[in-house]
C-alpha cells in the first residue's frame, strides 16, 4: 500500500511539478489547498491538482482564523521585524502547517511535504511547525532532496518536466520577481529585485495604488479597539461600518490600498544567514498598527510601555524564524496580552497618499490628565516637588563632574 503525502499545495509551477514528482515516486498524494485570501483561482487549482495526481485535495477557509488567531495578536504585541517588516508571510505559514497536519492526521497521512526553497526562511516555518504539532510525521522537502535537485536546476527544468508529462499549468505571464500574496500582504523578490538598487515597476503592485495616484482628498477613518483588538472601522465619507474581524480587515485593505498605504521596501536579514531584499504591500496591518500604537500612547502606563517595546522585536524575530508553536512565544503572547486590558478606546485618523495621520484619540481608560498636564493650572501637582526630584536625578551627574575636575 503506498505511503500518504500532504502536499501544501498552490496551484503553481513548483508545486505542481512536486505532487507529480511524488505520484511518481509511488506516494499517494493528498493535496491542501489553503485559502488566506490571496484572491487566485482555488477550485481552478483544485482541478488541476487532480489532473496532475492527487488522490484528494482539500480546500480550507482560512482567512478568519488567520485574522483572529494570528494577525491580532501580532498587532496587539506591537510585532514588526526589524522595525519594518509586518510579517504576512512569517504569520501564514503555522497556520497551514497546522491545518496540514489536521489533514494528515485525519488521512492517516505518514508524511508531509512542502514546496519552500532551500534558501529561505519558508522550509524553517513550515517544519518547525510540524516538529511542533507533529513530530512523529516524516517531511519531504523537495528543495533539499539530492534525487530532486538532480533533476531540477531551476525554473527551466520544471517548465520542460511539465511539457513532457502533461502537467497542465496556470497560464500567467512570466514576470521577472515572485510573489507571495494572502489577505494581510504581498511580497515580492527574485529576478530584478536581487539588486538592491532597483526601483520597482510601478505595474508590480497589485494591492495599492502609488500614493502619487492615490485621491486628492483626505479618508476619515475611526477605528475602536478592545483590549487591543480592532472591533470597529467607521467611514463617515462612504456612510460604511464594519464590525466583524474579517470584514473589517478587508475594508482597511481596500481603503488603504487606495490611497498607497502600506508599501515597504528592504532588505532584511533572513533566518538562513544571508540578507533578502523584499518589497511589500500591507495596507491594513499598517493602518492598524499605527493606529493601535497610537491608542497605547493614551492608556498603557509608561513603564510597562517601555517594558512591551523591548520585548516585541523579540516576539516578531520569533515569529519570523518560524516558532510560533514555541513556548517562548507562547509565554510572551501570555504578557503581550495582560498588557492590553486597558487598550480600549477609539483612534480617529485620515489616510492621505501614503499617509497614515492620526488625529485624535478616546478611551474610558486613558491616563491623561488634562488639569495635571496643563500649563495654565496646577491640577494638583506641587511644582516646588520638582526641586528634590531633579536634585536627587543630579546626584550622580555632580559625582562624574567632580571626577573630572569640575
Amino acid at each position: 500500500m503506498a505511503e500518504k503525502v500532504v502536499l501544501a499545495y498552490s496551484g503553481g509551477l513548483d508545486t505542481s511539478v512536486i505532487l507529480h514528482w511524488l505520484c511518481e515516486k509511488g506516494f499517494e498524494v493528498v493535496a491542501f489547498i489553503a485559502d488566506l485570501g490571496q484572491k487566485e483561482d482555488i477550485e481552478e487549482a483544485r482541478e488541476r491538482a487532480l489532473k496532475i495526481g492527487a488522490s484528494k485535495v482539500y480546500v480550507e477557509d482560512l482567512r478568519e482564523e488567520f485574522v483572529v488567531d494570528f494577525i491580532f495578536p501580532a498587532i496587539r504585541a506591537g510585532a514588526v521585524y526589524e522595525g519594518r517588516y509586518l510579517m504576512g508571510t512569517s504569520l501564514a505559514r503555522p497556520l497551514i502547517a497546522k491545518k496540514q497536519v489536521e489533514i494528515a492526521e485525519k488521512e492517516g497521512a505518514s508524511i508531509v511535504a512542502h514546496g519552500a526553497t532551500g534558501k529561505g526562511n519558508d522550509q524553517v516555518r513550515f517544519e518547525l511547525s510540524y516538529r511542533s504539532l507533529a513530530p512523529h510525521l516524516k517531511i519531504i522537502a523537495p528543495w533539499r532532496d539530492p534525487e530532486f535537485l538532480k533533476m531540477f536546476k531551476g525554473r527551466r527544468d520544471l517548465l520542460r518536466y511539465a511539457a513532457a508529462r502533461g502537467i497542465p499549468l496556470k497560464t500567467t505571464e512570466d514576470k521577472p520577481w515572485s510573489i507571495d500574496a494572502n489577505l494581510m500582504h504581498v511580497s515580492y523578490e527574485g529576478g530584478e529585485l536581487e539588486d538592491p538598487a532597483f526601483r520597482p515597476k510601478e505595474e508590480m503592485f497589485q494591492m495599492t495604488l502609488s500614493p502619487a495616484r492615490a485621491p486628492d482628498r483626505e479618508t476619515e477613518l475611526v477605528i475602536e479597539f478592545e483590549r487591543g483588538n480592532p472591533v470597529k472601522v467607521i467611514c463617515p465619507s462612504e456612510g460604511r461600518v464594519e464590525e466583524k474581524p474579517l470584514e473589517l480587515f478587508l475594508y482597511l485593505n481596500e481603503l488603504g490600498g487606495r490611497n498607497g498605504i502600506g508599501r515597504e521596501d528592504l532588505v532584511e536579514n533572513r533566518f538562513v544567514g544571508m540578507k533578502s531584499r523584499g518589497v511589500y504591500e500591507t495596507p491594513a496591518g499598517t493602518i492598524l498598527h499605527k493606529a493601535h500604537r497610537d491608542l497605547e500612547g493614551l492608556t498603557l502606563d509608561r513603564e510597562l510601555m517601555r517594558l512591551k517595546d523591548m520585548l516585541s522585536p523579540k516576539f516578531a524575530e520569533l515569529i519570523y524564524y518560524g516558532l510560533w508553536f514555541s513556548p517562548e512565544r507562547e509565554a510572551l503572547q501570555a504578557f503581550f496580552d495582560r498588557t492590553q486590558e486597558y487598550v480600549t478606546g477609539r483612534v480617529f485618523l485620515v489616510l492621505y497618499k501614503g499617509n497614515v495621520i492620526i488625529t485624535g484619540r478616546e478611551s474610558p481608560f486613558s491616563l491623561y490628565d488634562r488639569d495635571l498636564v496643563s500649563m495654565d493650572v496646577l491640577g494638583g501637582f506641587d511644582p516646588e516637588d520638582a526641586d528634590g526630584f531633579i536634585k536627587i536625578q543630579a546626584l550622580r551627574l555632580i559625582r562624574h563632574a567632580m571626577r573630572r575636575g569640575k
